[in-house]
């Protein structure tokens, strides 16, 4: 398996039907993206679609954090970089950003990933053969910088009061 540092999808197009009344890209279509991307990392990983099918095991997401940083448009083309920033025998911990193909940002996510057995269904250990890609990915991900945005926590700064 090749692996890059950071993954970097496939361009992809903002649709029409993603466009909402404010005439920019609907919060929910900037998952789909995220989404779209990661899929092909766990395809890269062995654990796509068809792990899902022949081995009836799977990928749950459990948290995600996404930052709006730059609105996307009708027709803009994107690129989703994936960054593998930790495992363990049952998790996937990634950093993704949607970048424009002229190279601003215009959103992150972070997000915490479960491996399921689908017969329970419960959380299982990757098998061996899926572990080693992880490590693989994981190790050529450590040697890149923690990203800034990674670790960020929601909530409301105020002022202290004298």
């Amino acid at each position: 398996m090749t692996v890059s540092a950071p993954f970097v999808s496939r361009v992809m197009e903002v649709e029409k039907d993603w466009i909402d009344y404010n005439g920019h890209m609907n919060m929910a279509y900037y998952n789909v993206l995220f989404d779209r991307g990661a899929d092909e990392v766990l395809n890269l990983l062995g654990i796509g679609a068809a792990y899902a099918r022949e081995r009836n095991l799977t990928i749950y997401t459990a948290e995600v954090h996404v930052c709006y940083v730059q609105e996307l448009h009708q027709d803009d083309k994107v690129a989703v970089s994936f960054h593998l920033l930790d495992s363990d025998e049952k998790r996937l911990r990634a950093y993704q950003e949607i970048r424009h193909v002229d190279g601003w940002l215009a959103a992150t996510s972070e997000s915490l990933s479960l491996h399921v057995d689908m017969s329970g269904p419960k959380v299982a250990a990757f098998p061996e053969d899926v572990a080693a890609n992880i490590e693989a990915m994981r190790a050529a991900h450590s040697r890149l910088p923690m990203p800034e945005r990674a670790g960020r926590a929601i909530g409301i700064r105020r002022k202290a009061t004298a």
